[in-house]
């Protein structure tokens, strides 16, 4: 039986993928792992819960209306990988796992997560939205994950990213499969219709996920 490491009196630097899934946090938070260092995540506003729950939601309903196999889910991880030794794991706000993943993790003990890159990622931005634009998107482009949606219901990002004047912005960027990146990013706002490679039955317009009037 594996041990639970303790997060905040003794953890072991740098802290492999593996004993990062059974770390024993007495202080309940959520926490990613960055080049093997475990690092709390911020509460989220409770904007920011409702515009993930409700999209996960529609995003859950959607592919059971249509028998997709899919699963969205809220707050996994995600395994980027390895540098220099060092594991790192992000906590996505929205994970779609392909169904056929999601039935053989739960055959396993461990941890439910995205062991392999996951059909679709989503975030929604927060005041870190540099972490969203930049390093999460180049991190779900190294593993190959099919589409990456930044949800900036706040226009937070920078103007480089949503223009200007800067207003609520849903972009989605989606995987070359001849290049092994993503492409130039789809945007949309107000009443523009959605476009996606992984749902591309969804029919909802861009203010419609953030609930704008």
């Amino acid at each position: 039986m594996t041990q639970a490491i303790d997060l905040i009196s003794s953890p072991p630097s740098p802290l492999s993928l593996q004993d990062f899934l059974v770390l024993d946090s007495s202080d309940d938070r959520l926490y990613e792992l960055i080049e093997g260092e475990p690092m709390p995540m911020s509460d989220p506003t409770a904007n920011h819960e409702d515009v993930a729950d409700n999209l996960c939601d529609l995003l859950r309903l959607h592919c059971l209306e249509k028998n997709l196999p899919l699963i969205p889910k809220r707050s996994k991880l995600i395994s980027i990988g390895s540098r220099n030794g060092r594991d790192t794991a992000r906590r996505g706000d929205i994970v779609v796992f392909a169904k056929a993943e999601w039935e053989r993790m739960k055959g396993l003990s461990s941890s439910a997560m995205a062991y392999i890159a996951p059909p679709l990622v989503i975030e929604v931005v927060s005041t870190n939205w540099r972490d969203d634009y930049l390093t999460k998107l180049a991190e779900y482009e190294s593993i190959g994950v099919e589409e990456y949606w930044i949800v900036d219901y706040g226009a937070l990002g920078g103007m480089r990213y949503i223009g200007h004047p800067k207003q609520s912005t849903l972009s989605i960027y989606t995987m070359d499969t001849d290049t092994g990146e993503f492409g130039m990013p789809q945007q949309f706002r107000g009443d523009n219709k959605i476009r996606s490679t992984v749902v591309p039955e969804l029919v909802v317009t861009a203010k419609a996920l953030w609930k704008e009037d």
